[in-house]
């Protein structure tokens, strides 16, 4: 049986968790999206990844439970998942020429112990230009209604930026792997010495 959950129904969090080789289960959380008052784009991803972590903890006993997600922020705005098509056409329209702030929390339950390590990820994207024919030639192709900021990295929403800032490629699509890795090691797990 496997000793890592994933707290996510993401396709895309899976696909960056599989690349460690590690068996795992993934389990989506049920839990309340909504910032609090006075709440840093910061504060809210690390917080969101802690809940979704212990959301499961009390069904995966014995386990580490992986829990992640991602905040956008513009000119201090929080930009949650858009949810509609007009919300995504407005997003992109205002992050065109713009640097966005992808923030990315994870967090690493260890239910054995009640014990949990937090990250948080900054990447800073530089959007280009965008024409509205581009904006909506992309929301045509690739509808990124339930993505932090109105696109996915990982496809098509590459051709929107000029530029990405980040320690860890694999932050923006969803699922920070360098830190994972080294929590993963401080909690007994290395997956280059898993069998």
């Amino acid at each position: 049986m496997s000793l890592l959950v994933l707290a996510s129904g993401s396709a895309s969090r899976r696909d960056l968790l599989d690349r460690l080789g590690l068996p795992f289960h993934h389990h989506s959380p049920d839990i309340d999206e909504s910032p609090r008052d006075n709440e840093t784009p910061r504060m809210l991803a690390e917080r969101l990844s802690r809940e979704k972590a212990y959301a499961l903890a009390e069904h995966y006993p014995q386990h580490l439970i992986i829990g992640s997600d991602q905040v956008a922020s513009l000119d201090n705005d929080l930009l949650g998942k858009p949810g509609s098509i007009d919300k995504t056409r407005q997003q992109l329209q205002r992050f065109s020429g713009r640097r966005v702030n992808f923030l990315t929390g994870l967090a690493l339950l260890d239910t054995r112990r009640d014990h949990c390590a937090t990250h948080v990820d900054l990447t800073c994207v530089d959007i280009r230009a965008l024409s509205p024919q581009e904006i909506e030639g992309y929301i045509k192709k690739e509808p990124a209604t339930d993505s932090a900021g109105g696109f996915y990295m990982e496809r098509l929403g590459m051709a929107l930026f000029d530029n990405i800032d980040t320690t860890d490629p694999s932050a923006l699509i969803g699922l920070p792997l360098i830190a994972l890795c080294r929590l993963l090691r401080e909690a007994g797990v290395n997956p280059l010495l898993e069998q």
